[in-house]
């Protein structure tokens, strides 16, 4: 499959501008530049000039692909925030990069390395990706926590949310669990939530309602501080948290989102494995 950088033609890289490909993965969208032949450093505007809906292209992130930087890699890929702050994990991004990727290269399966780690992608299906995210981590230093406290409780609350599991799988989050999703005003506890003094790096805040032993509904306030309508990462923990509270056995679960759903495997020692959509948006420069 030809994707339209310009870095898969050489001559091309004396034009003008920066080409990109747009996709999301349930509705959470990205900017994908190619760094390989041609690098590319944007500036902190710069990053939220192309993110913004009003004035740029419109992304939850940026992806840059760079040269793989460890054995066995396909390729290194920078997550960038709209705010420009560089982050560890996406799971809709790898999904969407990896797809991209694996038709570039023709394979059925590679890996791809963020700041989080080295993730294996696979095709499953027509536009449709499996990723394994990674371990989850639960210690009060892997998340990180600013003391030495029980993560399956932190002790922290905001309206009707309250004693949350903190875990993290490239990116720290907490996640409550409630009665029912719908009735909790997410916007106004996410942010006092996200940079609660417990979380020197703030955190993702999820919310988690378990439907049946098998699904369960999630909605997510992300950093930097707003509402998505998908988060993979997020998706993952909620599985992971809902299995060590004790309220599931099961260990494969669909999780409903506002955009539609994906399917999280926990595997042996915790190695999360998503599997969700992915679709091109449409190409183009920036200038």
């Amino acid at each position: 499959m030809q994707i339209p950088w310009f870095s898969n033609d050489k001559n091309a890289l004396i034009q003008p501008g920066r080409p990109f490909v747009k996709m999301h993965g349930l509705c959470n969208d990205f900017v994908m530049v190619d760094g390989r032949e041609q690098s590319f450093f944007p500036l902190k505007e710069e990053i939220i000039h192309i993110c913004n809906r009003h004035e740029g292209v419109g992304a939850d992130e940026l992806l840059i692909v760079e040269p793989a930087r460890s054995h066995n890699t396909y390729a290194f890929v920078r997550i960038i925030n709209p705010d420009g702050r560089e982050v560890e994990a996406c799971g809709n991004a790898t999904r969407c990069i990896g797809w991209l990727l694996l038709k570039e290269c023709n394979k059925e399966e590679i890996q791809i390395e963020t700041l989080g780690g080295i993730l294996k992608c696979t095709l499953a299906g027509d536009k449709k990706v499996s990723v394994e995210m990674g371990r989850i981590r639960t210690g009060w230093q892997d998340i990180p926590l600013s003391r030495d406290i029980d993560t399956l409780h932190l002790n922290i609350e905001a309206g009707p949310l309250k004693d949350p599991v903190g875990m993290n799988i490239g990116n720290p989050h907490a996640v409550f669990f409630v009665d029912d999703v719908d009735s909790v005003d997410l916007p106004k506890y996410g942010k006092a939530l996200q940079t609660h003094p417990l979380f020197p790096e703030e955190a993702n805040i999820g919310v988690a309602q378990l439907l049946n032993p098998k699904s369960l509904k999630l909605s997510v306030w992300e950093r930097p501080g707003n509402m998505t309508t998908s988060c993979g990462t997020g998706a993952c923990v909620a599985v992971a948290a809902a299995h060590r509270r004790g309220l599931t056995t099961t260990r494969k679960m669909t999780v409903i989102m506002p955009a539609g759903s994906v399917e999280i495997e926990l595997k042996d020692q915790d190695l999360a494995v998503m599997t969700g959509p992915v679709e091109i948006c449409y190409a183009g420069v920036l200038v």
